[in-house]
């Protein structure tokens, strides 16, 4: 188990490394296999608004 500099990797050890590439490719394939069509970038903004905008309301 090889162990990686903190100041250059995020992770410990390279096998934690390759997992998370793994698991971040795995999760790129999922959403370009997708069928559902794209969400337009200002449609998206405006939904994170929403909710940000509700969970403040929640909180105060």
């Amino acid at each position: 188990m090889a162990k990686l500099d903190p100041i250059i990797s995020e992770f410990a050890t390279t096998e934690e490394a390759e997992a998370y590439d793994v698991w971040f490719r795995a999760k790129v394939q999922e959403s370009l296999d997708d069928p559902r069509p794209p969400i337009p970038h200002d449609e998206v903004v405006r939904r994170v608004k929403a909710t940000i905008a509700r969970n403040r309301k929640k909180i105060a």
